[in-house]
């Protein structure tokens, strides 16, 4: 009940509200409600913006295989926020989200693989999680 009130919460932009119903269930190591929590936390909706609690809650959520975390991990590694840049960290947690189907994954991986950021530059794998992602051309 508090998950889902949480979520309705977090999805209606009361964020204040959220934070209450979900930190709770963070917490006690409810997946969905720690990536929720790790989005107000790194962008300061409904609490203080706090990087290391937004950190902490992503990485659990991910390594929990909530897919959209593991995205949202692999970006923190990528761009250094809340998290030290790591570009070869990005890619393993790109890989894990887009084996769960997740498109912006694949893609991203893709232009990874294109620019040999994280990982040696490789046309054949960049064009195969390009298809992968659902582009024909690139």
């Amino acid at each position: 009940m508090a998950l889902s009130s949480g979520i309705a919460a977090f999805e209606a932009k009361h964020f204040v509200q959220a934070a209450e119903l979900l930190e709770p269930l963070a917490e006690a190591g409810e997946a969905e409600a720690q990536y929720r929590v790790a989005i107000m936390a790194q962008n300061g909706l409904g609490m203080v913006e706090n990087p290391l609690v937004a950190y902490k809650y992503m990485k659990a959520a991910a390594e929990a295989g909530h897919a959209l975390a593991q995205h949202g991990l692999a970006f923190m590694y990528l761009e250094g926020e809340c998290a030290e840049k790591n570009p070869r960290k990005a890619v393993e947690w790109f890989e894990k989200a887009a084996e769960q189907g997740l498109q912006g994954s694949m893609t991203t991986l893709a232009m990874m693989y294109q620019e040999g950021n994280g990982v040696e530059a490789d046309a054949e794998k960049a064009k195969e999680w390009f298809r992968k992602a659902g582009f024909d051309e690139f």
